[in-house]
């Protein structure tokens, strides 16, 4: 008679083989049920990464296509070219990324506050406080550029009150430069820049401030080392924005600055219209495409956006 040890061995071992041969159909079974999960998931995004394909990839790749042909029609690098060795190109940008800094720290400067008083009012009179910021997004932008030529003209409503008033005695240059651009820019800007503002200033918790009071912290001190850090992601969000909107920004710059503020997408512009070179016109449209998705990658390290989107509103 053999030890029960010996006896149960192969029986045992048996059963083990039994039982992973019944599962390997169930293993098989639900990786065949996973694979057409994914794949019906697959078919109801399917057309909407169809339309992402025709309405995004599909111009960028050709306007890289038209980048580098020449205008004899080979492929060539001469458009990058071009824009390496002739200073108008640099002074191009230079201008650009001026007119969308400067923009976006006027946004900064008189966004905050608002966003900040905002927050600090009871949410009925903040959402009807919300309207008056949203308005001019109501109204065209053509219109709204028109309208602050009107009232920056030499013989406008802003310099006739000022010289009535006796502010100045001269018609001030308000428009067709760099200071009736910035104005116009920083309109239409402001909402860009207040609303992720309010969305990050709402959803801190006030317990923080006064936990920091009860600390011995002065209102001052509380605000700069407890609420400043709280809001940077909205601020973050903000100002990136507004800065990316202005590098494309065509409008506004080609009306007000009157001919005198040349940004890229003006120069785009003028390369189409006037000297019909789609090549010259992709190949800036290329290099503006790459810098606006370096600045996205470079922020998206110091800001997330669920960081200000996913808050605890407060109410």
């Amino acid at each position: 008679m053999n030890p029960p040890g010996q006896a149960c061995g192969p029986t045992r071992g048996a059963q083990r083989g039994s039982s992973a041969e019944d599962a390997l159909p169930n293993v098989q079974a639900l990786r065949r049920t996973d694979l057409l999960e994914r794949l019906g998931l697959l078919a109801l995004v399917a057309p909407a990464l169809l339309l992402i394909l025709v309405t995004m990839l599909l111009p960028v790749g050709w306007l890289f296509y038209l980048s580098l042909l020449s205008d004899q029609g080979t492929f060539s690098l001469e458009h990058y070219q071009r824009m390496w060795e002739q200073p108008s190109y640099a002074r191009t940008f230079w201008t650009t990324f001026q007119v969308s800094f400067l923009s976006t720290a006027i946004c900064i400067a008189l966004g905050y506050p608002l966003a900040y008083f905002l927050s600090e009012i009871p949410k009925r009179a903040a959402n009807l406080c919300m309207i008056a910021v949203l308005l001019p997004l109501w109204t065209s932008l053509l219109v709204r550029t028109y309208a602050w030529l009107v009232l920056l003209q030499r013989r406008g409503l802003i310099n006739n009150w000022g010289i009535e008033l006796g502010l100045w005695d001269e018609p001030l240059a308000l428009v067709h430069n760099l200071t009736g651009t910035l104005i116009g820019t920083v309109h239409v800007m402001l909402p860009f820049m207040v609303l992720p503002l309010y969305s990050a200033m709402r959803s801190i918790d006030r317990n923080y401030l006064r936990a920091a009071a009860n600390l011995g912290a002065s209102p001052l001190r509380s605000f700069w080392t407890v609420f400043v850090p709280l809001a940077m992601p909205g601020l973050l969000t903000g100002a990136l924005i507004v800065f990316i909107l202005c590098l494309g920004f065509y409008i506004t710059p080609a009306v007000l600055g009157g001919g005198k503020v040349i940004m890229v997408s003006s120069r785009i512009a003028n390369d189409i219209e006037i000297f019909f070179n789609w090549g010259a016109a992709s190949a800036l449209g290329v290099v503006l495409l790459v810098v606006t998705a370096l600045i996205i990658l470079a922020a998206a390290r110091l800001v997330r956006l669920d960081g200000v989107l996913g808050g605890r509103e407060r109410v």
